[in-house]
């Protein structure tokens, strides 16, 4: 996919330079390749609008610079941006110059078609393991996107680099045995409790084993005054009946001498 953007050369670098072009509601990018870097600014609406599209980083961009020594026309891809966290505009870019009749290398967008895969009916599960490939071509030959169709896919298969299948004018670089898009086999519910058990066995024995032990020693130490405690009324109790019982024949005794 190819787009036009009007871009204008700046003169001032620097975060203050920065900050004021965004204030000015303009965009501070650089321009890198083909032997030298180019401080530009941009308009945010031609940059947000190839942002938003599916092509992307693998856009062509047909750069109008404004302001420029030499070569006003140039071919660039998007290199890079960043954004602001909390209000996500688009803070500064950066584009690189290509050359159309060099090769260029590119990460490409994996983009999966043909609706859900037949693994996935049965249960399985699909796994997109690689969500962009990097190839080598001409910048017309550039691809928006690399389709992969895993509807025909069983459990425990998937599709490889080197079954993407040939593209006129495109070569891939990655692995060639890399998994693009594979679909696993589900987990069953005897091995998923086995693990669950497994876990929970081995995340709470030693918890049990720690409280057991906390609450023995606490029991042992706290036992004994607990029946001091207890034994002390009890003590009480038992020696004051001994001495209501020894003092009893006393007075007995001294009222008999008394009638005597």
């Amino acid at each position: 996919m190819k787009f036009d953007l009007t871009v204008a050369v700046r003169e001032q670098a620097g975060k203050g330079a920065a900050r004021s072009m965004r204030r000015a509601g303009k965009i501070p990018a650089v321009l890198y390749g083909q032997g030298e870097c180019l401080l530009l600014t941009v308009n945010p609406e031609g940059l947000i609008k190839i942002l938003k599209s599916q092509a992307g980083s693998t856009a062509l961009i047909s750069l109008t610079v404004d302001g420029a020594k030499s070569k006003p026309n140039r071919t660039a891809l998007l290199r890079d941006y960043q954004v602001d966290p909390v209000t996500g505009a688009v803070l500064h870019a950066d584009l690189f110059e290509i050359s159309m009749s060099k090769p260029i290398r590119v990460k490409v967008p994996v983009k999966v078609i043909g609706g859900i895969p037949a693994g996935v009916k049965e249960g399985g599960v699909l796994h997109h393991n690689m969500r962009d490939v990097q190839v080598e071509c001409l910048p017309a030959a550039l691809p928006d996107y690399i389709e992969v169709d895993a509807s025909p896919l069983t459990i425990a298969s998937g599709i490889h680099v080197k079954e993407l299948g040939a593209r006129e004018g495109v070569r891939f670089l990655d692995d060639a045995d890399q998994m693009v898009v594979s679909v696993a086999a589900p987990m069953s519910d005897a091995k998923l409790e086995a693990l669950l058990t497994s876990g929970a066995g081995a995340a709470g024995e030693p918890e049990v084993v720690a409280k057991g032990k906390e609450a023995g020693a606490e029991g042992a130490a706290g036992a004994e005054p607990a029946k001091a405690g207890a034994a002390a009324p009890a003590g009480d109790a038992k020696g004051g009946e001994k001495k209501e019982a020894a003092a009893a024949p006393k007075a007995d005794k001294k009222e008999a001498e008394k009638k005597k």
